[in-house]
């Protein structure tokens, strides 16, 4: 007979599993690959004057699409 001393608290759902296969890697890296190119699209769609509201050029666009988690306006200078 066995008996438990502690018990488990639920993991939510958002949390990311490890990964364990190079299938799973080569289709996270897709699917990031294919953000940013949605990414690049929707900027390059926009108008000059657009792209200045949100603080970047469009010769920065290739940069914020590659570098998410950095801020476009950091990277002008002015």
């Amino acid at each position: 007979m066995s008996r438990i001393y502690g018990t488990t608290e639920p993991v939510p759902a958002a949390t990311r599993r490890p990964v364990y296969s190079p299938l799973e890697v080569y289709w996270e890296a897709f699917q990031e690959w294919r953000k940013r190119a949605r990414l690049r699209r929707q900027l390059c769609q926009l108008s000059d004057s657009e792209l200045i509201d949100i603080g970047i050029t469009r010769g920065e666009i290739d940069y914020v699409a590659s570098h998410p988690s950095i801020d476009p306006t950091g990277c002008r200078s002015r």
